[in-house]
């Protein structure tokens, strides 16, 4: 959301309030001081072990009040989260149009991944506008029957951000960074998401420990999620493993920083589906299913899911095999050119 709030401000006809859920505490303040937003309104709302019952009822809850005082004639939300459906939904209790950036990601299965399957599709039923990241996501919602005079392909302004902070200069020593051995080959590894959470995140983190232990010349750098489902399994079975970083979670810049520095990328992730390729990197996705096909389709990302074996091949031939290599990391990157931000501004001033 940055670019587009950057934007919004430079534009003298429009007043433009931030409101954060701060559904991700740990991750968002670093956000914000990097692209330098000041939330008008914070309802740092995370609390330990809550459930999305319990988030979803305090969104809606204490978001209200800031819709009744500052009574806006649009609100803007980004991506899949929880925040996002409650704001959402709340925003049509009040009557107030809702723009949807990052709009018609779909998998086709509700559990898939979980929740955020269902909050994009609540959120594509209130939206007034969609901001559809490619042209698949904005098939996807005409086939739902959303109007097509209500749905631009925008591109995804994760893009404008990631070639902003890119190229930002960065020093890793003493940092979070000092102690990753550059000359080795770098994979950088997020995984997090619920649908993974018990024996599949076990057999990932096994396959690391294999590539870890069979591969020559690799450094496995996993920053994990504070999350115990998370946190848990993956000290215990990788926290002794020769090759393997395991790091906090990382700010943003350093971890663009250490994407541009890694051969290549295994993910669960979503967004790093879209930006891994802009850095010219080859991406394995640990899912079944992904809500980003055009990656898929453009050769930059494949699915791999969560079988040991599967995981551990793939990597290998990415790392063996130079021609493999080359195919994924030279494909054209889907998701934007960069320009996102002025295409939805435009849009919202377009429709008043």
């Amino acid at each position: 959301m940055a670019p587009i709030l950057s934007r919004l401000r430079n534009n003298p006809g429009v007043e433009s309030l931030v409101c954060v859920t701060a559904q991700h505490r740990e991750m968002l303040d670093q956000v914000l001081g990097l692209f330098e937003i000041q939330p008008d309104f914070d309802l740092d709302l995370m609390r330990p072990n809550q459930s999305l019952a319990e988030l979803t009822g305090a969104i809606l809850k204490e978001l209200e009040p800031v819709l009744a005082k500052t009574k806006p004639d649009w609100i803007l939300v980004q991506g899949d989260t929880t925040t996002v459906m409650a704001a959402a939904l709340l925003s049509y209790y009040h009557h107030i149009r809702v723009g949807h950036v990052e709009a018609g990601l779909r998998t086709g299965d509700k559990w898939q991944p979980f929740p955020e399957e269902l909050n994009r599709r609540i959120a594509g039923v209130v939206a007034d506008l969609h901001f559809a990241p490619t042209v698949q996501a904005r098939n996807n919602l005409l086939q739902e029957g959303v109007r097509p005079e209500s749905v631009l392909v925008t591109g995804n302004p994760v893009i404008d951000a990631l070639k902003t902070i890119a190229e930002r200069p960065y020093d890793p020593a003493g940092g979070p960074l000092a102690e990753i051995p550059w000359e080795r080959r770098l994979i950088l590894v997020t995984a997090h998401r619920r649908e993974n959470f018990g024996r599949p995140l076990e057999n990932i983190c096994q396959a690391l420990r294999e590539i870890a232990g069979t591969i020559e010349n690799v450094q496995v750098v996993y920053p994990v999620h504070p999350n115990p489902n998370v946190l848990e399994p993956v000290k215990r079975l990788l926290g002794e493993v020769p090759n393997i970083s395991l790091l906090d979670p990382l700010d943003y810049l350093p971890f663009i920083y250490l994407m541009k520095r890694s051969t290549m990328v295994i993910t669960d992730s979503g967004g790093l589906q879209e930006e891994a390729p802009g850095l010219g990197k080859p991406v394995l996705v640990m899912r079944a299913v992904t809500e980003r096909p055009e990656g898929v389709q453009a050769g930059t990302v494949r699915l791999v899911g969560t079988a040991v074996e599967r995981i551990v091949a793939e990597t290998r031939l990415l790392l063996e095999d130079r021609r493999a290599y080359e195919a994924m990391a030279k494909a054209v990157n889907p998701y934007g050119d960069g320009r996102a931000a002025v295409r939805i501004v435009d849009a919202l001033l377009a429709a008043g």
